[in-house]
């Protein structure tokens, strides 16, 4: 018996031109992403080997976990683009925004209007893994009230949504846009998440993607991605990306 293994794409090809990570955790030193900027910048120039050179990172915002203001997480992208011009890395262009966890302070935040945004009103935004706050459909509302495009990180690693698909279509009906993690199309979060990517993405209810990076072993099993089968099944989404240029 034959087994013919996937045709690998390499990765800067499969990306198109001008495609950008929504979703990163490139700012050194200040939630469970880069350690410190000599990480931050290994990281990003080994997205960039990847063709992806447009970079919104996204430090989390999480409680008393990750206390970051936004002074905080611009104060951080300073440093990283000075770090990039000195090492003469001038074919990246990199912002931040924040992965807001949907929590009281977060609430606080969006009373203020500090929010720092992906492009225009468009916020990043997650949950526990284990269980949706219990006021989630209220904070989804007032974020839209606000003028905020709600968009939800990885939605299929929510576990606690998978036991019916009519949870996402609840979130999409209550106005969340939705970003998968491209990992999610391997087994790095476990089976289920990848079946539960596989689903949401044949009813079509993903809106963006992200590489949603931490560390360099993220980045090195982002090449098992590279298959055309993934590739027909998500360029509509990496295309999509495009609109946060």
């Amino acid at each position: 018996m034959i087994f013919f293994k996937k045709k690998q794409i390499a990765l800067n090809n499969f990306f198109p031109n001008n495609f950008v990570d929504i979703h990163s955790h490139f700012l050194p030193g200040i939630d469970d992403g880069a350690k410190n900027l000599d990480n931050s910048i290994e990281l990003i120039s080994k997205m960039a080997s990847y063709g992806i050179k447009n970079i919104i990172t996204t430090p989390h915002v999480l409680g008393d976990v990750y206390q970051n203001s936004s002074e905080t997480i611009k104060s951080k992208l300073e440093e990283v683009k000075a770090a990039l011009k000195k090492r003469n890395i001038t074919d990246v262009t990199i912002r931040a925004a924040a992965e807001y966890m949907m929590d009281e302070q977060f609430s606080e935040l969006l009373e203020k209007n500090d929010i720092l945004t992906l492009k225009d009103k468009y916020v990043l935004v997650e949950m526990s893994y284990f269980s949706a706050p219990i006021n989630l459909y209220e904070i989804l509302f007032e974020i839209q009230v606000k003028g905020y495009k709600p968009v939800l990180a990885h939605p299929e690693r929510y576990n606690f949504l998978h036991t019916n698909i009519d949870n996402y279509y609840k979130l999409k009906k209550a106005g969340c846009l939705f970003q998968l993690n491209l990992l999610s199309l391997t087994e790095q979060y476990g089976k289920g998440v990848q079946k539960m990517s596989e689903k949401l993405l044949k009813e079509n209810l993903y809106d963006f993607v992200g590489t949603d990076t931490h560390h360099k072993n993220h980045l090195e099993l982002l090449k098992k991605i590279g298959t055309k089968k993934n590739l027909e099944k998500i360029k509509h989404l990496l295309e999509n990306n495009n609109k946060f240029i």
